[in-house]
């Protein structure tokens, strides 16, 4: 069949055979297929979805279009976590050399945030000489000498993804579960993994702000995941506050440090250990949760966790000794008072996150420049009273900085009430293959 047919086949709600979808997909890789009828087919999968047989062709073919990480003859399992993505979101910072220091390899390829919500290399680039644009081999080592690897997609990994991601920003298409799915998985998997978990966010700093969409993207990927052969875990998340008590990236880095050293705050801990949980699990660590949550207590307690975050920082040309210092820091602060006596009974989170980019955390286009610096520290979270004057939020930012527009999205983002109900449970719902 040629392009034109496919896209046609889509269109009209038939299914598009394996073989068909393949070709195209590794031309469209190769630039043999254009980006007008790989829009085409996306806006058709858009409306008309994939089947399980088709997604499972789909997602092969990108994962196929390139290299792939080989970690054969290093010992022990290897096993990663994918989250899509929140508002002060560090728990990647704090669980890979967690997981790492209880005996499991994690190679963890990470990306760049974009919208309103953060990345984990930007986190990371607050740390002078530390590298991310690692090449296979060099994450192959990496990880064979620290157990752990903190790297973006290299120009070889799953290319046929990365062309199309940007070709779905620009077309609309891409909140489309089984391209969202399609997306995450051929680069995971290209990893060589043993296991995966999954952190799919619910709530207003999320991508997915409805519980059913984020249970049918959750669903989704644990399945297809097992039918690529790649046994996976997905919990839904809430994302209706952004986690921990700051935003911006060197700000998180050192939060999540103190995660590591046994403090920090208590959402950003209760995840970690949950998720670090379920990849102990899936490596044979460790039987069940329970057994599970003594080891990673143990890992942060005697200090291990730390010590291979800075064996990594160390290997991959950063300075260790760094995370003991303050990280370079905004040198100006103003803070955002309450306008009236109340509790903080919700946050809009993608609003916060927003701002944080307006402030210079984060990035509208992907050639954006970061601040690492900047960023806001919540002095009243969800739940927490607050006399009116008293302030809300810290803003760290640059001289001269023009913090109008910045401090009129906080102030609308925080909803002040005279009480406030209990807030949802962090961890919501837990999905895995076949259940």
């Amino acid at each position: 069949m040629t392009p034109y047919e496919l896209i046609q086949s889509k269109r009209d709600g038939r299914a598009l055979p394996a073989a068909e979808l393949t070709e195209l997909l590794q031309g469209y890789a190769r630039g043999a297929v254009p980006d007008y009828q790989m829009a085409a087919l996306c806006m058709a999968v858009f409306f008309r979805g994939l089947s399980p047989d088709e997604l499972r062709a789909w997602t092969l073919a990108m994962l196929r279009s390139g290299d792939a990480l080989d970690l054969s003859g290093i010992q022990g399992p290897a096993v990663d976590k994918h989250s899509t993505g929140g508002v002060g979101d560090k728990v990647s910072l704090v669980l890979a050399p967690l997981v790492a220091a209880c005996g499991v390899r994690v190679p963890m390829i990470s990306g760049r945030g974009l919208g309103h919500t953060g990345g984990t290399l930007d986190k990371l680039s607050a740390l002078p000489g530390l590298r991310t644009d690692l090449s296979l081999a060099e994450m192959r080592d990496v990880v064979a000498e620290t157990g752990l690897c903190f790297a973006g997609q290299t120009e070889s990994l799953a290319p046929a993804d990365r062309r199309l991601y940007a070709l779905r920003d620009v077309t609309a298409t891409v909140d489309s579960i089984p391209l969202i799915a399609s997306s995450i998985l051929s680069k995971k998997l290209a990893e060589d993994l043993d296991g995966l978990v999954l952190d799919v966010k619910v709530g207003s700093g999320a991508f997915m702000k409805r519980r059913e969409d984020a249970r049918a993207l959750a669903r989704t990927l644990v399945d297809l995941a097992r039918a690529l052969g790649c046994p996976a875990v997905a919990w839904l998340t809430d994302m209706d506050a952004p986690l921990g008590r700051t935003v911006g990236n060197a700000l998180e880095l050192e939060e999540a440090v103190e995660v590591l050293r046994g403090r920090g705050p208590a959402d950003v801990r209760e995840l970690t250990l949950a998720l670090g949980a379920e990849m102990l699990c899936l490596a044979g660590v460790a039987e069940d949760a329970a057994a599970a949550g003594p080891v990673l207590e143990a890992a942060l307690g005697e200090g291990r966790a730390l010590d291979r975050l800075r064996a990594v920082v160390r290997r991959q040309g950063g300075d260790p000794d760094a995370l003991e210092r303050p990280l370079p820091a905004a040198p100006e602060r103003t803070d955002l008072p309450a306008h009236a006596d109340g509790v903080v009974a919700g946050i809009d989170t993608e609003a916060l996150g927003r701002a944080a980019v307006l402030l210079g955390a984060g990035r509208l286009r992907a050639e954006d420049r970061i601040d690492p610096g900047v960023g806001f520290t919540l002095l009243r979270r969800r739940g927490e009273s607050v006399r009116q004057g008293e302030p809300l939020l810290a803003v760290h930012h640059r001289p001269g900085a023009d913090l109008d527009e910045v401090l009129a999205r906080i102030r609308g983002a925080y909803r002040l009430a005279a009480e406030a109900g209990p807030p949802p449970p962090l961890m919501l719902e837990r999905l895995e293959a076949g259940r």
